[in-house]
């Protein structure tokens, strides 16, 4: 049967909700951007994929693209990796990366380029799954809040700050703050009444939220304020029911994957950036 395109969120879900849950942490990605769209929290075009093995099977592999950005590979054999390239090439030839686990990345590259290792890893992060949270002890001066409609100039400023940081793309994140905090999704740490650090979350789909970003800005880091929140809301969240409780780490920021260890989350597993020369 093989892949089949569609810009239907909704069609997206439906058809690929069952494989998705089956590894919900490994498709964490697939699922909250996916969300996103469906309740008009992404407005940009996203183009979906659904795999069969056969035709009538049910959906085995999907991807997603939130254009003009790079594809979104869900966990996925090798052959559908593979099978995917002619597909995208029909109605984007000139695709500069992919971005998934190693094995479906790297097989999705090679169909590409025509050559084996035919993609350079240009970024590498690590999938970690919440256990048994053990918050900082002696905790930082302050406490956690919901952040409020007084903390957005700053949080959308904050949200701005991560995303340089991180080389994605720039824009407006007003809109995304307010959603954040209007959805009780973001909380700060605050001391002495100013918020010194912030964390968000995913909405819980399939039972898996994320928690993305963490972010302290520059001045004010080294002194614990990015783990304290980042517990907060990892407690608020799994309170919430959350039964997997994720995040993803640079694998080039050995203080953030060491941070996140001590607070309990454990690592799942990989995902790497290829681009094609």
């Amino acid at each position: 049967m093989g892949w089949q395109l569609t810009e239907d969120a909704e069609e997206f879900r439906t058809a690929a909700g069952p494989c998705l849950a089956r590894e919900a942490a490994r498709s964490t990605l697939l699922l909250t951007i996916s969300e996103s769209v469906r309740t008009g929290g992404v407005r940009a075009p996203v183009r979906f994929g659904l795999w069969r093995e056969y035709e009538d099977a049910p959906v085995s592999a999907a991807f997603l693209q939130t254009l003009p950005l790079r594809p979104l590979l869900g966990p996925m054999p090798d052959r559908a990796a593979r099978e995917l390239v002619p597909v995208l090439r029909a109605v984007e030839p000139e695709l500069g990366s992919v971005e998934g686990e190693q094995g479906c990345a790297e097989a999705f590259a090679a169909e590409w380029t025509g050559r084996r290792g035919g993609g350079r890893v240009s970024h590498r992060v690590r999938l970690f799954r919440l256990g048994e949270l053990t918050p900082p002890d002696p905790a930082p001066a302050g406490r956690s809040r919901l952040a409020a409609g007084a903390d957005l100039p700053l949080v959308t400023e904050w949200l701005s700050a991560f995303a340089a940081d991180t080389g994605q793309p720039g824009g407006d994140y007003g809109r995304a703050a307010a959603e954040r905090v209007a959805g009780g999704r973001l909380w700060v740490w605050d001391v002495a009444g100013a918020p010194v650090s912030m964390a968000s979350v995913s909405p819980i789909v399939a039972g898996q939220a994320r928690v993305s970003p963490v972010y302290t800005p520059l001045r004010l880091r080294g002194r614990g304020y990015g783990g304290a929140v980042t517990a907060a809301v990892s407690r608020a969240t799994r309170d919430a029911g959350a039964e997997q409780v994720l995040l993803f780490t640079d694998l080039a920021n050995p203080t953030s994957n060491a941070l996140y260890q001590r607070l309990g989350y454990r690592p799942l597993t990989g995902r790497q950036v290829l681009t094609f020369a």
